[in-house]
């Protein structure tokens, strides 16, 4: 087993602000999975390797959960080396729909 390599990330991957859609943004965080994943990223502007979340899911259901929340512009990504590291686009979010983190993140779980 080798060291693989990821595809890189293209200008696709992530929405401009602008682009950012409400609906897409609900929908994402409407699957319990993808929910815990924000919620790891929330404290302190976390930074997140895809390796690190905590959930019971397979690699490959990861990597599905980290499409939809980058597509949705609930977070973004940079590649380094192999490895991907997650953040949450916590200030675009905020400036977009001002409340709605603050509101999700805080419901009981």
């Amino acid at each position: 087993m080798g060291t693989e390599t990821l595809p890189p990330l293209t200008p696709a991957s992530f929405p401009d602000v602008g682009e950012i859609q409400i609906v897409k943004v609900l929908q994402a965080l409407a699957d319990p999975v993808r929910l815990d994943m924000v919620r790891q990223l929330a404290p302190a502007d976390r930074e997140l390797s895809c390796g690190t979340f905590e959930v019971s899911v397979s690699k490959s259901t990861l990597t599905h959960h980290l499409r939809i929340l980058r597509e949705a512009g609930v977070i973004s990504s940079r590649q380094q080396g192999t490895t991907r590291f997650n953040s949450l686009r916590r200030n675009d979010l905020d400036a977009l729909f001002p409340g709605l983190l603050d509101g999700v993140l805080a419901a009981p779980r």
